[in-house]
């Protein structure tokens, strides 16, 4: 499997439009953005055009528009980034990655119900 293109912060957020909803051209991207980030629609067309250089994300003519569309989907995205955390944070441990998060988290008892059904299972196969 090829290896995914690295993606700053902003085009991250770029992709989260485009995971939602795909394929959109990049005045719809630009409108959906509007909302939560102060870029212009230029700003929105330069993210895309690196993007689509990076090969994170395809896109087609429709008319005198393009439709822009995700080349991979979110979760190998996160996979990635989750992967890459856990080294650079962690040192590679999945454990001391899961301990700290759980000591921090706000949990219901629904969610600790839950967690301890994992553990269990886990230490059962």
């Amino acid at each position: 499997m090829a290896a995914m293109p690295r993606i700053s912060q902003a085009e991250w957020a770029v992709m989260e439009v485009l995971w939602d909803q795909h394929p959109l051209a990049a005045a719809d991207v630009a409108g959906r953005l509007s909302g939560s980030k102060d870029w212009s629609p230029r700003t929105v067309k330069t993210l895309l055009n690196r993007l689509v250089h990076k090969g994170a994300v395809l896109f087609e003519p429709q008319g005198k528009r393009y439709a822009y569309r995700p080349a991979y989907p979110r979760s190998r995205y996160v996979r990635a980034e989750s992967r890459t955390f856990l080294r650079r944070v962690f040192a590679g441990q999945e454990s001391a990655m899961l301990v700290q998060m759980v000591r921090d988290a706000r949990l219901s008892a629904e969610e600790i119900e839950e967690l301890r059904d994992i553990l269990l299972s886990k230490r059962q196969g």
